[in-house]
Order: structure tokens, then sequence, then C-alpha cells
């Protein structure tokens, strides 16, 4: 059985779908409305609020939420859908750790080596803030809270939602891409989004999630989405901030650049060059093969000796 054929493994009723989509996703839609509804000086505004809290205790506030619709997820699959966790995380007889570490090292080596190349080139717009004793509080905070709101943001999009449309249209393809826009759209109300463009930062968006959804596909399981988003996720908070970014952090530097991205060389190359390179590596590593099946191939209910539903 494949990944997505793991949600035979449950309850499959449509009113599961809609009710654990609707408790679990539904602060992804009200995001999207308040950006489409709300003026964007008000929500300039409403950034600005919060930025008078202290960076760590904001980012906490922030992140504690995801905490709270991760286990909502879990029980619902679990009590409502009747099937295991282990059945939404992977289709392997175990989380397999070493693809997530993989994967997390992967991006996290590609953002030090890349971030300071270019602080080498350039470190005018570039400040070396580091506090310790602030900095342990972020670190703490990111550690422990992070790995529940990327942890949300993977089992709800590549997990809960790409195996449940993938069963609803009966192929592969279209959950991949409408799970790589729905990723998008839920980042619409970052204040990145407003000081960057619309546009832009959806191309990148969208593109991220195609990523992890690509490698969910292709190695069956979510590890390497899960380890690849908490490296980005953490290194984001961790080592560079600017006061344009939804992760307004103690970071060890800050930017005082301008907002602004280059539509070819900050959003472009990544998406069309750094992660297929990304792809290949992990494909190498991992034996991926028959990718038009994988990514395309039609979504059948298994023989029913191959599964059971776990209670």
């Amino acid at each position: 059985m494949n990944y997505i054929q793991q949600a035979y493994k449950g309850q499959l009723y449509l009113w599961m779908f809609f009710l654990t989509t609707v408790i679990v996703g539904g602060v992804f839609f009200v995001n999207f409305i308040i950006y489409l509804t709300y003026d964007q000086a008000d929500l300039e505004a409403a950034y600005d609020l919060f930025a008078n809290i202290p960076s760590s205790l904001n980012l906490a506030i922030n992140l504690a939420p995801f905490a709270i619709l991760l286990g909502l997820l879990f029980l619902l699959v679990k009590f409502v859908h009747q099937r295991s966790i282990l059945s939404l995380t992977t289709a392997r007889n175990k989380v397999d750790f070493g693809r997530v570490f993989f994967s997390f090292m992967m991006i996290a080596v590609f953002t030090l080596v890349s971030f300071f190349v270019a602080y080498s080139i350039d470190s005018s717009e570039i400040v070396f803030q580091f506090d310790a004793s602030k900095f342990a509080i972020l670190f703490l905070v990111s550690i422990i809270l992070f790995p529940f709101q990327i942890g949300l943001e993977e089992y709800l999009f590549r997990g809960y939602l790409m195996q449940h449309l993938g069963v609803l249209a009966r192929n592969k393809w279209f959950p991949l891409i409408f799970t790589s826009i729905l990723f998008g759209i839920a980042h619409s109300a970052n204040p990145e989004v407003g000081a960057i463009g619309f546009w832009k930062m959806m191309i990148f968006y969208i593109g991220t999630g195609l990523l992890l959804g690509i490698m969910t596909l292709m190695d069956d399981g979510l590890e390497l989405a899960l380890g690849f988003h908490l490296g980005n996720n953490l290194l984001a908070s961790l080592l560079v901030t600017a006061d344009w970014t939804a992760l307004q952090t103690d970071a060890i530097f800050r930017s005082t650049a301008e907002p602004s991205m280059s539509i070819i060389g900050e959003i472009l190359v990544p998406v069309l060059v750094v992660y297929p390179i990304m792809l290949l590596i992990l494909s190498k590593r991992y034996g991926w093969n028959n990718w038009k099946e994988r990514l395309f191939g039609q979504v059948v209910p298994p023989q029913k000796e191959d599964y059971k539903i776990i209670k």
C-alpha cells in the first residue's frame, strides 16, 4: 500500500473529512479571509501591536495554538476516522527518523552555507545582534514549539488532506497540486506577503508546497517533509530576522534591508533550480523510481486482506 492508500485503513465518510478539515484547518481559512477583507493599514497596525511584546513571548504565543491543533488532528484521526497516527505519517512499518534527520541537515547546511557566502560578499545590511541570554530563550522556545507548528502543517496538508483528497479524486496529481495551493494561501496573512507582494510570495510558498508534496509521494511518507520544514523554520527563527517578516526574533543576525525579493534570484532560482537539485539528491539516496506513477498515478482501494481498520 502506498502513502495515499493508508487512508483506507480508517473510516472514510465524507462528513468525517469535512468535520476534521474545518476544525483543524479553519484557522488557515480565517487567515486568508483576513488577508482579503482587512485593510493593509489595519494589518500593519496589528503587526505593530504584537511587535511591542517581547519577541520570544510573541513567538511562543503564535506557535502554541499549533500544538493544540495538532493534538486535535491526531484525536480526530484516531477516534473519528479510527486509524493509527502511523498510517498518517508513513507507509513504512515504523517512522524512519533517519530520513527526518537527513532532510533536516540538507536544508540546514544549504541555508547556512548560502547565508554566510552572501554575508562574506556583502554584510552592509546585516547586523550581528547576538545576545546570549535572549538567544537561549529563543532557542528553547523554538526547539519546543516549532515541531508542533511544522507538524501541524505537514500532517494537515501533506498528510491528512493529501490522503483524503487522493481517495476522493482517485489520483495523485490533484491532491499534490491542490494542497500546494492551499499551503500558499494558508500563509497569505504573513506580513512578508504584504511587504514583498502577494504573487511573488505565492510562487515561493506554492513551489515549496510542491517540493514537500513530491517528497511525500515519492518517498511514501512524511519523514522527509517534516525534517525539511523543521530545518527551514528553525534556521529562519535562529539565524537571521527582519522587521517585515512573520518571524521577528532575537536571532543571531538582523537584516536592515528594505523588504524585497528578486523574482529571479530569490524566488525562481530556489523553486526551479535549488528544489529540483534537492529532489535529485533525495532520489539518489533513497532510490526513487517510477516518478510518473508515484506523482500522477491512480489511487485505487487496496485488497481488503492488505489492511484493516485500526481501533
